[in-house]
């Protein structure tokens, strides 16, 4: 059996579809038992390091594949048949504007919230996603869902028979899980993520304003990720309200999650939510949304809010920063629920998945 993957997305700048699909492709391989091949589209023999800030591969190289992604788009199913000839089931991403015509097909469903939250997102991304639905989801032999809310959220949106989709968590780096806290000068509660209106960094900063003074002044608020379509306000404030570290190296995150006090992620949709499994496993308390996937995610393990309330926010902040007990509690409870989402256990099930649909 031979599958192809679409890993343009490792090509491009991009966030927790890049992180997903480079994991998932290197333990599939891994685990694929004899006579199975996961080959990966366009023409990604090795995906490189892993850094949402840069090209994949070589500029070169990497813009020739890019091209060739956007020739076969623009030449049809025809192109696309021939690129992954021989391949039994080839699994698509948002950038694959056609179906295979002689292999079966599949997709990741990461998120609706294109759909639910138009008003969060940029006209491009909801154009790719609605062609992606259209060409792609709506005809697929079988999807994954990377949480059960996920699945819900694709049954009920698009109208996809429950049957045709099949829940699989994703994993998190075995980097985490091992992570030592990076050590810095002041204790810290952080975020890490795209700066962008679906994470709610302005009720995030607010929260913040509401917090005492004293504990301001042991604590500072610490913001990772790069920026991307928040407003220019959002970005002021971060600059001159929180710590702004920017983009932060893969090979560095994981410490900088483990050293946190409290990490605290009030998104306002999530499909999977890495960076709040990604704490969970590297000990940090984790304060989140309770909405979305992030409850299922958490489980027990994680201090809920509504993420629209600044106030409610303020206080499970509060509550962590003044206790080290109660943070001693949810890291090992978080430690113990990341122990579900191990990207070989993702890639098992994956290859199961792959199985049925090629019969």
């Amino acid at each position: 059996m031979r599958i192809t993957i679409d890993a343009s997305s490792t090509l491009v700048r991009s966030a927790g579809v890049k992180t997903y699909t480079y994991h998932w492709i290197a333990h599939l391989r891994r685990q694929a038992a004899p006579g199975e091949e996961i080959a990966a589209y366009p023409f990604l023999h090795h995906l490189g390091q892993l850094n949402h800030e840069r090209w994949a591969l070589s500029l070169p190289a990497a813009a020739l594949r890019l091209a060739l992604v956007h020739a076969v788009n623009w030449l049809g199913p025809a192109a696309l048949d021939g690129v992954v000839s021989g391949s039994d089931i080839f699994h698509a991403s948002n950038l694959a504007h056609h179906a295979p015509r002689r292999a079966r097909l599949t997709a990741t469903v990461h998120d609706l919230t294109t759909f639910l939250m138009p008003e969060l997102h940029t006209a491009g991304n909801i154009r790719a996603d609605r062609t992606f639905s259209e060409q792609i989801l709506r005809r697929a032999n079988g999807l994954i869902a990377v949480s059960e809310n996920t699945r819900q959220d694709a049954i009920r949106v698009l109208g996809i028979s429950p049957e045709r989709v099949t829940t699989i968590y994703s994993g998190v780096a075995q980097e985490y899980f091992d992570a030592a806290p990076a050590a810095r000068a002041k204790q810290y509660a952080l975020y890490v993520g795209a700066i962008e209106p679906r994470k709610n960094l302005e009720t995030l900063l607010d929260a913040w304003q509401l917090l005492r003074a004293d504990l301001r002044e042991v604590f500072d608020l610490a913001i990772a990720g790069p920026m991307g379509w928040a407003p220019k306000a959002t970005r002021e404030r971060i600059r001159t309200e929180a710590t702004y570290l920017g983009y932060v190296p893969e090979a560095d995150l994981p410490g900088l999650v483990a050293g946190a006090a409290v990490f605290v992620y009030p998104s306002l949709y999530e499909g999977f939510g890495f960076p709040v499994a990604q704490a969970m496993a590297a000990g940090a308390p984790v304060v989140t949304s309770n909405t979305s996937c992030l409850p299922e995610i958490t489980g027990d393990a994680a201090a809920l809010v509504d993420p629209r309330s600044a106030g409610e926010i303020a206080a499970a902040l509060a509550r962590l920063l003044e206790s080290p007990t109660l943070r001693a509690e949810l890291s090992e409870s978080g430690r113990q629920r990341a122990q579900r989402y191990r990207w070989e256990t993702c890639a098992a099930q994956s290859l199961e998945f792959f199985r049925q649909i090629a019969g």
